[in-house]
């Protein structure tokens, strides 16, 4: 390889392997052999290193160093799952304990929750009880595991009018081809065309040959409306609707401007701001012998496509989504590069460490077997003789074996225990190096001796690189999430579901619960403290008892909870403001009857 050759790119951590090196490699070596056509030269590099990621996830790196020629002793390679262990644990400590949704004011009630307040916690229940019925949690842990795993996932919504929801589920990046135009540089932006492609293999007991799915998304004018109709072949597709003149029909509520021709659309989050762009959703097939090898995944030939049906019968082919987005969420494992749009895995800095691991692992385990069962030499020894051939029969060490020595014999030993030590200590070193360069550490790993951190200080300075990886990771998604749910909003609003109404999004985020143990007791007395003394409010005290793992699932009902009972600074705010109303809303009680008659107070006596 030459600095001519040498590719520099997201994926460069992976060129020591001479596979990744060069993809298109003939021969056995190259995965482009186990590649149809349809791919891009562009992303074949991406699919290359993620197929030797989940290898190793997998304890298959072995495996795949011995078919592609890079390792001829691949197969006895001894695998313990330590890659799996460092995905594992990066996956826990980015989750945290929890994952919970929060709106911000959600959690201002009584008098000082306004209009905009009341908005922001009827979102916040809605959202978490989509959550809920999604099994968010459970999705989180696929899509972050791979996320970890490969350095990107994805998500997709989509509304379902049977279910009255949105459906969210998990994709293989593998599948997720996106299109940019040539002059995107920004990471943080998004793709106007979008793809989810794979192959479905042939089965020979239904008669179905070999296929390539493709399901498309594309923002693209509005164009006016269309049916689902059959060729006189059979084959389904969409047609413009036409009026009773030929004149072509708009969808109810769209409008055209008689001069341009241009179909704008109000949205229901954007009421004073009328778009000329919708979401287009095409999902069809195509039979492999059909394609050739100039067809590429990105311009594949409509006219050999066989289009999908949906349930309700819609065929999707240029199918109006109702929406200005496409409902896919690409999410990096850190933060891109300025220029790339890919995330880099955890194992990507270690993966040489954890070669080296293996090959430690292998050597142990080979002189395990030698210091297990030793090596002997004998001299003077009588050896047993087969009656029937005359030859020496062989020696085996049995535990109870006597050996018969002549004058002058002796047994010599092989003793390996000294390397089976010395490889032993070097697992340990190289087990630190892996620890140290991901910056899960030692400590977040769970190999460090307690007893050798003097202190609950110095644990916290060795935990210190962990703290800020962990940062790192929740700052990349952060903005990803927050546009998902603000796409989930929107969605159960194009499909004018109950108790979403036409307004805009409220923002709305993912809180990540603690990555490591709080001290809880030192949190709650920071918390009496600072509410007690007017410098912290209620509703940030009990939002950092929430944060500290303490059972809280829903803050506002908590100082709901808190206020009923707070019949002290009842009596403060009576004083400050001798409004018996005031008081009352404050303790949570229904307004007084105005021909209950009150109880006189006794004056204070002047000393």
């Amino acid at each position: 390889m030459g600095l001519r050759t040498l590719i520099t790119d997201v994926w460069s951590w992976l060129d020591y392997k001479p596979v990744m090196a060069d993809p298109h490699r003939p021969g056995r070596n190259a995965w482009s052999d186990l590649t149809s056509s349809w791919v891009p030269d562009e992303d074949l590099r991406r699919l290359s290193a993620y197929r030797m990621l989940a290898a190793y996830d997998s304890n298959q790196a072995g495996q795949v160093a011995a078919i592609t020629g890079d390792d001829s002793a691949g197969e006895e390679r001894r695998e313990l799952g330590d890659a799996s262990k460092l995905i594992d644990t990066a996956l826990g400590y980015l989750l945290g304990s929890e994952q919970t949704i929060t709106v911000p004011g959600a959690e201002q009630i009584g008098a000082e929750a306004d209009d905009a307040k009341g908005q922001a916690a009827a979102v916040q229940e809605r959202l978490r009880a989509w959550a809920e019925t999604e099994l968010l949690p459970l999705r989180l842990q696929q899509a972050e595991r791979t996320a970890i795993l490969l350095g990107d996932a994805v998500y997709s919504l989509a509304w379902d009018p049977a279910k009255g929801r949105v459906l969210l589920r998990t994709w293989d990046p593998g599948l997720y081809f996106p299109e940019w135009p040539d002059d995107e540089q920004d990471a943080g932006e998004f793709p106007n065309r979008v793809h989810l492609a794979w192959e479905i293999p042939e089965d020979v007991r239904r008669g179905t040959k070999a296929r390539l799915r493709r399901i498309t998304y594309e923002i693209a004018p509005i164009t006016p409306a269309s049916r689902p109709t059959t060729s006189k072949d059979g084959a389904r597709f969409r047609e413009p609707v036409v009026g009773e003149g030929g004149e072509a029909l708009l969808v109810p509520g769209d409008t055209q401007d008689p001069m341009t021709g241009v179909i704008t659309r109000t949205y229901p989050w954007s009421a004073d701001r009328p778009s000329p762009y919708t979401c287009y959703l095409t999902d069809a097939e195509w039979d492999l012998d059909d394609l050739k090898h100039s067809d590429l995944l990105y311009d594949l030939p409509l006219h050999k496509a066989a289009f999908r049906v949906r349930a309700d019968g819609e065929v999707l082919h240029q199918l109006d989504l109702q929406v200005d987005f496409i409902p896919l969420i690409h999410i990096t494992n850190n933060i891109p590069h300025s220029g790339d749009h890919w995330g880099k895995p955890t194992l990507a800095t270690v993966l040489q460490g954890l070669d080296e691991l293996s090959a430690t692992d292998t050597d142990s385990s080979a002189a395990s077997a030698t210091t297990g069962s030793p090596i002997i030499g004998l001299a003077g020894a009588r050896l047993p003789i087969d009656r029937n051939t005359g030859q020496s029969l062989p020696m085996k060490v049995r535990a109870g074996t006597v050996w018969q020595l002549n004058d002058g014999g002796r047994m010599d030993v092989l003793d390996t225990s000294a390397q089976l030590a010395e490889l032993r200590s070097r697992i340990d070193h190289v087990l630190d190096r892996i620890a140290a360069n991901s910056r899960l550490t030692s400590a977040g790993l769970g190999t460090l001796d307690p007893t050798a951190l003097p202190s609950g200080y110095a644990l916290q300075l060795a935990l210190g690189p962990l703290d800020s990886l962990v940062a790192a990771m929740r700052l990349a998604r952060a903005h990803k999430y927050r546009v998902l749910l603000r796409m989930v909003q929107r969605l159960h609003q194009a499909g004018q579901a109950p108790g979403w109404p036409a307004r805009e999004s409220v923002p709305a985020q993912l809180a990540w619960g603690p990555h490591t143990p709080t001290d809880r007791a030192a949190v709650l007395d920071e918390v009496v403290k600072g509410v007690g003394a007017s410098v912290l409010s209620l509703e940030t005290g009990v939002r950092m008892l929430q944060d500290a793992g303490y059972p809280i699932k829903d803050p506002q009902h908590e100082i709901e909870l808190i206020q009923t009972r707070a019949f002290d600074a009842a009596a403060r705010l009576a004083d400050a403001t001798s409004d018996n109303a005031a008081v009352r809303a404050y303790l949570g009680l229904p307004e007084a009857d105005p021909e209950t008659m009150g109880v006189p107070l006794p004056e204070q006596r002047t000393q």
